[in-house]
């Protein structure tokens, strides 16, 4: 019989010693993202022992370049704009069991996300730091919250500072079945995501299982391959979180709250359709077909700055990744600027210093010894 709460391992036991998964240099250098069988296992696992398949699914990462750090996340495609200054530190853990895939994150910078989900898989986050907020969706998360998103939802979440936050999905034939036994109900996907106050017992139980399965990808990672201790600590998280799901909605006005959603999607996409032109406040609100007062008002609720500063700060993040991939040899700052609608190159760089509290042409010469 084996019990991974106490971390005991039957007879075999004695076997599994404390020992940090570490990624190949090259990653935890350059802050490269987990290898890409973390999240897809399919042909490059065939050969694989089925212990090694398990260790190839666990394990922890840290970065110092939010572009990498956005692309391990997986089963979720995420835009960061970081809003603060410094080098950007972050550290993703993974633990992917037979049907719960975990995530836990954490970050040094104030940053926004723009987040959209597989609609494959059911999703469900949380801050797991009571000192350190999020806001989701316009939403102040309190400890303890959990968010049950919708299937395929697209959405932003934001932090002031450094953050700490939680994440698990998965099937959602999974979640109904394990709720249908547990509660008699089946519990699916919200049409819009919803935020959860569970009660205090439910929700500390959630972030306690949580952080021991983080925990056991962190340092252990050969007792998670045991496949009862996998087992029993998937069955436990399920319990957890189908208390949690059936707890009440602290949203408010549902309605108003998915108008502004839709709203801020629309908004992502004008963004995105028009990447390599400046827009001006009419011709924005034009593309998403909404005033600009209402266009304000959303962006204030759900990003908590105008849609103006916003755009900035999303060019000035897409010529600081640009700087960093460039190659010093070859490319010049103007030019870069240039490319992300930045028409003077003096003016670039003081707002470009004022917010990453450094110059552009820094971030460019230590891309050269990145490279080095």
């Amino acid at each position: 019989m084996v019990r991974w709460g106490g971390i005991h391992a039957g007879p075999c036991g004695t076997m599994y010693h404390p020992n940090i998964y570490q990624l190949p240099k090259s990653y935890s250098e350059v802050g490269a993202g987990p290898p890409s069988c973390v999240f897809d296992c399919g042909s490059q696992g065939r050969g694989l022992s089925n212990e090694m398949e398990r260790i190839a699914e666990n394990g922890t990462a840290t970065f110092a370049n939010p572009d990498d750090y956005q692309a391990g996340i997986g089963d979720a495609s995420v835009n960061l704009i970081i809003t603060g200054g410094g080098d950007f530190n972050a550290r993703l853990t993974w633990l992917r069991l037979r049907r719960l895939h975990l995530l836990r994150g954490r970050e040094n910078l104030p940053r926004i996300a723009f987040i959209s989900l597989s609609p494959a898989r059911v999703f469900i986050s949380f801050p797991t730091s009571a000192g350190l907020p999020l806001t989701y969706g316009g939403l102040g998360l309190q400890f303890g919250d959990v968010v049950f998103h919708g299937r395929g939802e697209r959405t932003h979440q934001r932090t002031n500072g450094e953050s700490q936050w939680g994440l698990i999905s998965l099937p959602a034939k999974q979640l109904a079945a394990c709720a249908k036994a547990l509660t008699g109900r089946k519990i699916t996907s919200p049409p819009a995501g919803r935020v959860l106050r569970p009660s205090r017992s439910a929700g500390v139980r959630l972030l306690r299982l949580h952080s021991k399965a983080c925990r056991l990808a962190e340092t252990r990672h050969k007792l998670i391959a045991n496949p009862e201790v996998a087992r029993a600590l998937e069955q436990e998280l399920l319990h957890a979180l189908v208390n949690c799901l059936t707890a009440d909605d602290v949203n408010g006005n549902r309605k108003t709250r998915r108008q502004h959603a839709d709203i801020m999607v629309r908004f992502e996409d004008a963004l995105a359709a028009h990447s390599g032109s400046q827009l001006n406040m009419p011709a924005l609100c034009s593309a998403i077909g909404v005033s600009e007062r209402t266009l304000r008002t959303c962006c204030t609720e759900f990003l908590g700055m105008s849609p103006t500063r916003y755009l900035l700060l999303r060019r000035l993040n897409m010529a600081r990744s640009a700087l960093r991939r460039a190659d010093p040899a070859t490319a010049s700052v103007a030019e870069i600027a240039r490319t992300h609608q930045f028409l003077e190159p003096g003016r670039f760089a003081v707002t470009y210093r004022t917010v990453f509290g450094e110059m552009p042409s820094s971030t460019l010469r230590r891309s050269l010894i990145k490279t080095t």
